[in-house]
């Protein structure tokens, strides 16, 4: 047996949607005020920058992701429907009203509103009324609704977080990392295509009150269509957002700025900063023909190399010329061979970049000769050298 390899290069253009496979390591250095800050390729989930990403922070509004996340989850799952209605208790009114001092919806006490009024409340204008409603409403209690919060965040892999409350307000038990952000945001853009384009709306009236969403990127004209801000005096001004350009999205969070100002434009540049250095290349579609593997004493002489997913990877623009994709198997490859094992591997290299490996699988069944079959190939090999189907 010896090893084969076979290298070839890659011209990227395959028509992808999945993901293949992620990095999670930065490549490229840029500085940023931001006291926590990740940027992530929504396609591939590689992490493009990352600062302090996995500490502990006070998320203040921008938790609202995750209230919001528990009830699209209730509207997929049939539990509720946009007509459903909630009442406003006497304890929503005063803990999350005008009155506190906080971002209100200026609901009024024992109103009842509607699951989409309830929404665009919490989206559009942050309010914290509103997110108390919506916890009451489901779980009974702002209490048990953080607790429902904590689970699922641990549930779908935020194992930075937990929740005290529904709506950020300071408390030691709340808080959530700018990586479990980034994953909430991802979360919330593939589950919900039906439901998320709520955070792109610029502005909603309610009672009468005209109030403009706070995310400084939905009016800057470069893609951007979600999420959501925070900001109370221990957690400074932070942003997690999202933007699309030519069919590629880029998910940022920052926190810890000293004001709107910064929140703003830290946050675009780091937007612009990821979409010009980097860039995805599309390699293999799922079921793709790579190459083929010589086997050894099969009714066949060769096996078709087979990929079982879509291969797409995000690197720097810089380093698409160096890259370099490479074939590796020990070889020849003795007969049977059943479709589906794992015979090969595909290796992707390029300068400066962490090595993706990826099993590559037997695309047909091979038989293994029988005894005349066998005797022959035998004396071909011992005249001529010859591997096929040996």
């Amino acid at each position: 047996m010896k090893t084969c390899i076979r290298s070839f290069f890659v011209i990227a253009g395959f028509a992808m949607a999945a993901l293949c496979t992620f990095w999670t390591s930065p490549v490229l250095a840029i500085e940023t005020i931001a006291r926590e800050a990740v940027i992530i390729d929504a396609t591939t989930g590689r992490i493009l920058f990352d600062k302090n990403a996995d500490r502990r922070m006070p998320p203040a509004s921008m938790s609202k992701l995750m209230t919001v996340y528990m009830v699209f989850s209730q509207l997929r799952d049939g539990n509720l429907s946009m007509e459903d209605t909630f009442r406003v208790s006497e304890n929503a009114w005063r803990k999350g009203g005008a009155k506190s001092g906080s971002s209100t919806m200026f609901l009024d006490p024992n109103s009842r509103v509607s699951v989409e009024e309830l929404l665009m409340g919490i989206i559009v204008q942050s309010g914290n009324d509103a997110c108390i409603v919506v916890a009451e409403g489901i779980s009974g209690s702002e209490p048990a609704f953080a607790e429902a919060m904590t689970a699922k965040a641990r549930e779908i892999g935020m194992t930075g977080s937990n929740f005290a409350n529904a709506t950020g307000w300071p408390d030691p038990d709340q808080y959530m990392t700018a990586h479990d952000l980034a994953i909430l945001a991802l979360k919330t853009i593939n589950e919900f295509p039906e439901y998320y384009h709520f955070y792109a709306v610029t502005e909603y009236t309610y009672n009468g009150i005209r109030q403009t969403n706070r995310n400084p990127l939905l009016y800057k004209g470069i893609g951007a269509d979600g999420l959501k801000t925070g900001h109370t005096s221990e957690a400074g001004y932070g942003l997690t957002a999202s933007a699309e350009r030519n069919g590629r999205r880029i998910i940022a969070v920052v926190n810890g700025l000293n004001s709107k100002k910064e929140r703003s434009s830290e946050s675009e540049r780091l937007m612009d900063w990821a979409f010009r250095e980097f860039n995805n290349y599309a390699l293999f579609a799922e079921n793709d023909v790579v190459s083929e593997a010589e086997v050894w004493l099969g009714t066949a002489g060769r096996v078709p190399l087979v990929i079982d997913r879509d291969v797409v990877i995000t690197m720097p623009r810089k380093a698409r010329k160096g890259m370099k994709v490479t074939i590796k198997y020990e070889g020849p490859i003795p007969a049977p061979i059943k479709a589906g094992t794992p015979i090969a591997s595909l290796e992707i290299t390029a300068p400066d970049e962490k090595t993706i490996i990826v099993p590559l699988l037997a695309g047909a069944d091979v038989g293994a000769l029988g005894l005349v079959g066998r005797l022959g190939a035998a004396i071909d090999f011992l005249l001529w050298g010859e591997s096929g189907n040996i």
